[in-house]
């Protein structure tokens, strides 16, 4: 049985939702294109909104504390840079994100949303040199469903790969098999991928992508079940290409 890429997903602001791709390009030693482009960052946080780098969760809003985010859906248009925020399922603000007035804009939102727990007004952060993920490398991430339904047998009710923000979820592999591709090579369509670390997982994957309620915790089932915290792997990019839902992913030889 072959292993193929069953959804591809990108998340524009870090801790809220996924956008699912049918298809994208990867670039050696870049992440998916926009994926975690914009953050935001806590009132009280001293962070540069004209030249961000790479910040820390801590001084973030993000699901590991804040997840009130959860509650909200945001679609990102590359090509006008607007960004919308919805709320049960109605549009809440709209502005172009790549602009000082957009950014302030939706700040306000947020600073509204998230009342106490933004510790001052949110700033909307961008970064198009690099990506606000929890670790410093543009990595791409990437989900074996057959791991997460074995996870789903230790916590005896379904979980959705949703809560685990991987870039590429994969099926056909066996479970748990991608943890020993770390340090080789993987063929992701046409691309190549060099597969650098296995994902320890947080209180972040305790909260249900659809309700915002932290309803389970993963890294104690995770720690009961496999006698690790590690769901997904991360990958560079070494060779490019484009890589579409359905495509097929090749494991080390």
């Amino acid at each position: 049985m072959s292993i193929e890429v069953a959804d591809i997903c990108r998340y524009p602001l870090k801790g809220l939702n996924a956008e699912k791709l049918e298809r994208v390009t990867l670039t050696p030693g870049q992440g998916l294109p926009h994926d975690r482009r914009f953050a935001l960052a806590h009132g009280s946080a001293r962070v540069e909104p004209g030249a961000p780098q790479w910040q820390p969760k801590s001084n973030l809003l993000c699901l590991l504390r804040d997840e009130k985010l959860a509650q909200l859906r945001a679609d990102f248009d590359p090509e006008s840079g607007m960004l919308a925020i919805h709320r049960a399922g109605k549009q809440v603000v709209r502005a172009n994100a790549t602009e000082a007035m957009g950014r302030m804009l939706i700040g306000q939102f947020f600073d509204g949303f998230m009342g106490a727990a933004g510790r001052g007004t949110p700033k909307l952060i961008e970064a198009e040199a690099e990506m606000f993920t929890d670790v410093r490398d543009p990595l791409v991430s990437i989900v074996n469903l057959a791991s997460v339904k074995d996870l789903e047998r230790v916590v005896r009710q379904p979980v959705d790969p949703l809560r685990f923000r991987a870039n590429f979820y994969i099926t056909g592999a066996r479970a748990w098999s991608e943890f020993v591709w770390v340090g080789k090579e993987i063929g992701l369509g046409p691309a190549r991928l060099q597969v650098v670390e296995r994902i320890e997982r947080c209180a972040a994957t305790n909260v249900n992508p659809d309700t915002a309620e932290r309803d389970l915790n993963i890294p104690r089932s995770l720690q009961k079940g496999f006698d690790h915290v590690d769901i997904g792997i991360y990958a560079r990019v070494t060779f490019g290409g484009e890589v579409a839902c359905g495509g097929v992913l090749c494991p080390p030889e």
